[in-house]
């Protein structure tokens, strides 16, 4: 099962198939129970009317035995107070749903010579407890008999389901019952049914529609939503196949198709496209850095071994301070490298520790010849103290090499930031070298001798963690005609720890 609907296409076939299915049984029900009970309002409005046709003939001194029931096919029935049956339709032989089920009339009593009204009418205002009542009766019931005067009929109706058999046929009715007051018989309940077959046969009709279309419905949007969703799917099929060539060549030059439409595939083709191109770029920075870590480190290894060969050979020979010096420099560079290499590796620095940047600005210049600290007011930033220490030790190394007298390290705030600057008197970085020297093993002309010039790390270095720190570090010209680096770090915020 999982395999089966273990795709997209699948899971959107059968989501749009079963939406579509609950929507068509609800509306289905919705069309047979109105058009139901329109049909059986139809029919109750038929069998009023018959009631009622009646009711007059009764009203206007009609008796029951000269009633013409016999011209149409639908149930009647004539009953007293009593639920006495005093008329009914010729062919009657089962009925069910009214006040009585008898079929056949009783002759009614006529009142005796003399007698004024006949008993229990309802122009003496008793109630009639006899009055039948069915328990299907479901609209306009009477609540309680109220008095009728002699000729008048009842303006409510009562309606109930039933059936009843005419001439062998059985079928299923709609009753109305309707009470009217005669001069010499009483209060009668007239009985008239109207068929319920149209109701029941469309209702089937519309079922058996309802059952055959609502399939073939369903399989049309299957098929649709199947066919739409594969089209749909292409392009993101044709993402794959290029995704898993490119792993497979591990060409990251090449690139996944991008459809030449405006929707959420295209844009993942170019987010795709995009991510690639970042990749391709991380990878030929990690293999050039690779690469120039390698030249950087063979000379110094070199240079190592051949005093040290020489050493061996010819102790006299033997040069301890250019062995000493290579160490040293060997190992700052794999300082410099694990720093790179952290720094790659996405840490960043803890955020509750904060540290006054014056105060670390003043411990680095110290020791430093040629190096004014101007720090007159504390600012405190948070992050990680020795990264931001090795970061003020790269910018003032870098200046006193390239520095004539001194070098001025200035460390101010300015509305939300902590601005430490180091100026130098020297030539000053050209405008087309000024982002150029923040890459890794970049050393300008007059910095090539590795001597003076170090690796080309340390301005790397430098931006690296000033950027991991929410901050910035740029380079323009000072006002003594020098380089001026800024470190830009954002002002820790109230509370939190200490230095």
């Amino acid at each position: 099962m999982k395999r089966l609907f273990g795709s997209v296409r699948a899971r959107a076939t059968l989501a749009a198939t079963l939406v579509v299915a609950v929507a068509l049984v609800a509306a289905g029900a919705a069309v047979l129970l109105s058009l139901r009970s329109n049909l059986i309002g139809q029919a109750a409005t038929q069998a009023e009317r018959t009631a009622r046709s009646v009711a007059t003939d009764l009203s206007i001194g009609t008796t029951t035995g000269k009633l013409d029931l016999d011209e149409d096919e639908e149930p009647v029935q004539v009953v007293d107070d009593n639920g006495t049956l005093l008329a009914a339709t010729k062919d009657l032989q089962h009925i069910s749903g009214t006040a009585t089920g008898a079929v056949k009339s009783k002759p009614a009593k006529t009142p005796a010579p003399g007698a004024t009204t006949p008993p229990a009418t309802a122009d003496e205002g008793d109630d009639d407890p006899d009055d039948a009542q069915d328990p299907q009766d479901t609209q306009e019931s009477d609540d309680g008999d109220h008095s009728l005067h002699a000729g008048e009929i009842d303006d409510r109706t009562t309606f109930s389901n039933g059936s009843a058999t005419i001439d062998k046929e059985t079928s299923d009715y709609r009753f109305a019952a309707v009470k009217v007051e005669t001069k010499t018989q009483g209060t009668l309940t007239v009985y008239a049914g109207a068929p319920l077959s149209a109701e029941q046969s469309a209702v089937r009709t519309a079922l058996s529609v309802m059952l055959i279309g609502f399939p073939l419905l369903l399989a049309v949007v299957a098929a649709v939503t199947w066919l739409v969703t594969r089209r749909a799917l292409r392009p993101v099929e044709g993402i794959r196949g290029e995704m898993a060539a490119i792993t497979a060549s591990e060409d990251l030059a090449r690139r996944v198709p991008v459809p030449d439409t405006h929707d959420e595939v295209a844009r993942l083709a170019r987010t795709t496209n995009e991510t690639l191109a970042a990749l391709e770029t991380s990878v030929e920075r990690q293999r050039r850095f690779v690469a120039d870590a390698s030249h950087e480190l063979r000379s110094p290894i070199a240079s190592l071994r051949t005093q040290l060969e020489v050493g061996a050979a010819h102790p006299e020979l033997l040069d301890v301070e250019g062995a000493v010096e290579d160490t040293v420099r060997l190992q700052r560079l794999a300082a410099d490298l694990l720093l790179l290499a952290r720094l790659d590796a996405g840490e960043r620095p803890v955020a509750d520790a904060r540290f006054d940047l014056a105060a670390l600005a003043r411990e680095e210049a110290e020791g430093r010849d040629g190096v004014t600290v101007e720090a007159p007011q504390a600012a405190r930033v948070a992050g990680s103290r020795g990264q931001v220490a090795r970061v003020l030790a790269n910018l003032l190394d870098n200046a006193r090499r390239h520095t004539r007298s001194t070098v001025v390290l200035t460390v101010r705030c300015e509305g939300e930031w902590a601005v430490a600057g180091v100026a130098d008197d020297g030539d000053g970085v050209p405008a087309g070298d000024r982002e150029r020297i923040f890459e890794r093993f970049v050393r300008l002309d007059e910095a090539r001798a590795r001597d003076d010039g170090g690796a080309g790390l340390g301005l790397a270095i430098a931006r690296d963690v000033a950027v991991r720190h929410g901050g910035t570090l740029t380079v323009r010209d000072a006002p003594a005609g020098g380089a001026l680096f800024e470190l830009r770090l954002p002002l820790a915020r109230s509370g939190g720890g200490g230095a």
